[in-house]
């Protein structure tokens, strides 16, 4: 009998997952009161537990309308309320603005941070205020700090997405204000993010599943590479985005109807929502999302073939394909795929072909995990816009002269990119 309860006891303690410290060994009075007494329940298997409250995703949206976007940041907060959120996802905004550009709406400025509630409205928002913060400074990247921080605090969830809403200008913004790179221009502070400040902001702010930048341009090697260490996915766009950017009932509908969404499936809604919108009016776009743990291999594929590429004697194939490679509006920033796609196409050096090959399959296949594309046909004033050879990432190809501001990079600091870069734009008569 004594082993049929020993044997029962035993079952228990495996059936249940237990943790049970029974002394079979030491010689002692075996009492089963005693012993059941010793074995630690896991809180799994209380009955009265309480079920999770954890919500799955919380969504960020910084929406730094200071400037000559607010009325697009008003209607892509009322486009937020189409949808609104739901018991296991938070959609959680900030919303600035200021004197000069839009009334509407009572012509409040300042910031606001709301939880974004469902409505039938699409010209009032209606969603609780949590906090009016006043004029605050939404260029100083500390203050987007701020933000993440506060909601992952106020409404934690086992998946979080930042979005950063307002004009981007990958690393440069143009060529009359070559140094003034970055993101989230505040115009009544005339400050924004510079990419490194970006990428200490995303730092502080801790673990995202997914950063994207509803912003122009921002979808370039030196934005993504700078921030790749707390990130699993980059959203954005290479090129220039239309004025309505993100559809953000259209994205935010597929992720409310289907709450344990992953980070992957989350990050693909993104671009198809994106792209499905402009082709169906049809407009130019461009959007991918990326994997950051590719970066470390890329890297080492990126700095042989560049190095490659310094001792093959093909300067000039190198810059003929520099100025025939898929641009976007800033004319420096090149579709890094479409680049080395006409190198490879054309060198007569086998380890140049063979490590571009190389290059390339990895870009295709590991880095870049979803592009799309949509193409214009033009109207009375501008012509077909064709971007079939876009990859999903851009990268700093100088035509003319290198700006030594890119020296401040991560990609610069860490890869041989920069060095190829000075190699090229030297005078042929040098090699």
């Amino acid at each position: 009998m004594l082993k049929k309860i020993l044997t029962a006891v035993i079952a228990l303690s495996i059936s249940s997952i237990v943790y049970a410290e029974i002394d079979f060994d030491s010689g002692k009075s075996f009492s089963l009161k005693n012993e059941m007494t010793k074995i630690k329940i896991s809180p799994r298997m209380n009955r009265e537990r309480k079920a999770d409250t954890t919500k799955e995703w919380t969504i960020m949206i910084y929406v730094n309308a200071k400037n000559d976007l607010e009325k697009y940041g008003l209607k892509d907060v009322n486009e937020m309320e189409m949808i609104g959120s739901s018991d296991r996802i938070n959609v959680v905004v900030e919303l600035g603005r200021m004197d000069g550009y839009d009334s509407s709406e009572g012509d409040w400025t300042g910031s606001r941070r709301y939880l974004i509630q469902k409505d039938d409205s699409t010209s009032t928002i209606t969603s609780p205020v949590l906090a009016d913060l006043g004029k605050v400074d939404m260029g100083d990247w500390k203050h987007l700090v701020d933000f993440g921080v506060w909601a992952k605090t106020k409404y934690p969830a086992k998946k979080y997405m930042l979005i950063v809403w307002n004009h981007g200008n990958g690393w440069t913004k143009s060529l009359k204000s070559i140094v003034n790179k970055g993101i989230s221009y505040d115009f009544e502070t005339n400050n924004h993010f510079t990419t490194p400040q970006l990428g200490m902001a995303l730092k502080e702010i801790g673990r995202l599943d997914i950063y994207a930048s509803d912003a122009c341009l921002m979808q370039i090697f030196s934005v993504s590479y700078e921030i790749k260490d707390d990130i699993t996915y980059v959203v954005g766009s290479p090129e220039t985005e239309p004025g309505d950017g993100y559809t953000y009932n259209t994205m935010l509908k597929p992720i409310i109807s289907n709450p344990e969404i992953t980070p992957y499936r989350a990050a693909k809604v993104l671009v198809d929502a994106y792209s499905d919108h402009y082709q169906s009016i049809d407009k130019a776009s461009t959007q991918s999302f990326i994997r950051t743990s590719s970066f470390e291999k890329l890297l080492i594929l990126l700095d042989d073939w560049a190095y490659a590429a310094t001792q093959s004697k093909e300067k000039a194939l190198i810059k003929k394909s520099v100025y025939k490679a898929q641009k976007y509006a800033v004319p420096d920033n090149k579709d890094l795929y479409h680049f080395l796609s006409l190198v490879t196409a054309e060198t007569m050096n086998a380890d140049v072909k063979e490590k571009g090959k190389a290059l390339m399959n990895y870009i295709e296949r590991h880095l870049v995990v979803y592009s799309r594309y949509t193409n214009s046909s033009g109207n009375w004033w501008s012509g077909p816009v064709d971007y079939s050879n876009s990859h999903g990432l851009a990268v700093y190809l100088p035509k003319v002269s290198y700006n030594s501001n890119y020296d401040e990079l991560k990609i610069a600091q860490q890869s041989y990119w920069d060095e190829f870069i000075k190699w090229y734009l030297v005078s042929l008569s040098a090699d």
